[in-house]
């Protein structure tokens, strides 16, 4: 089951994700929280989320502006660091309660409930239509590199202000994908450099006792296949119900989360 979760998940999404405003990372997050602690879902996730865009660089990543680049990027991998070492840090705090449901344990701990109304926040931009086309000015380009890498290391979630902030930047669509394919490998790359200096090899017994390793090349596997045939099939990906959705997914996922039941 695990398998078919991560598999379908990864397919999908990465396919959508090469011409969409969400990130991969948004809901197969998610979809490892199922079966790891929320640290190890982010940390897997976000090794999926890398080799998927390194291999998305093939695909477009010739056609990125090295100017915007420079200026989305290079604050967008500090703060991704900044991101993961506030993790870390949350990670490290005791559970505020524990509960029993079902004969099942559920802890409310600091990163779960951060994380929850992280979610919480990017399921409302995806279930709100007045945002459904959220730009910024050029100007705040930078600005926009730092929030997106901030959030991209303490929960994962990057995708949308990423878009947000480069949707205005004049280029063509092509130059558009390629552009947050770059910046998206940056950010991976500096969080993943955090995530295993702090929490990740710490927790790497669990990912690996659990089957997570193969869960992780399987998920890449799958989400490879999803870009390619995303590049081949798919042009433009506007779809309301998938935001829609995605959104309420979101939200379920939030609340199961910031309760501890997950």
């Amino acid at each position: 089951m695990n398998y078919l979760v991560i598999c379908t998940v990864a397919f999908a999404v990465s396919g959508l994700t090469l011409f969409s405003g969400f990130g991969l990372g948004t809901l197969l997050m998610p979809a490892f929280a199922l079966f790891f602690p929320i640290e190890v879902a982010i940390a897997a996730t976000a090794i999926v989320h890398l080799a998927n865009n390194i291999f998305k660089l093939g695909l477009v990543g010739k056609r990125a502006e090295l100017g915007i680049v420079l200026k989305f990027a290079l604050p967008a991998a500090v703060m991704a660091m900044v991101g993961a070492l506030l993790l870390n840090y949350f990670t490290n705090i005791q559970p505020i309660a524990q509960y029993t449901f079902a004969s099942r344990v559920c802890s409310v701990t600091p990163v779960k409930l951060v994380i929850a109304v992280l979610i919480v926040g990017f399921a409302y931009i995806e279930l709100n239509p007045t945002l459904e086309k959220l730009a910024f000015d050029n100007k705040f380009i930078p600005l926009g590199g730092a929030l997106s890498g901030f959030f991209g290391g303490l929960s994962g979630h990057q995708g949308a202000l990423r878009a947000a902030f480069l949707i205005r930047a004049g280029l063509q669509k092509e130059v558009f994908i390629g552009t947050m394919v770059v910046s998206a490998v940056a950010v991976d790359t500096c969080r993943l450099i955090i995530y295993g200096m702090t929490f990740f090899f710490r927790e790497f017994e669990v990912l690996k006792n659990q089957g997570g390793l193969e869960l992780v090349i399987a998920g890449s596997l799958a989400a490879f296949l999803g870009a390619f045939i995303g590049s081949k099939l798919l042009k433009k990906i506007t779809m309301r119900i998938i935001q829609v959705m995605v959104g309420v997914m979101l939200l379920l996922f939030a609340v199961a989360l910031g309760i501890g039941f997950i």
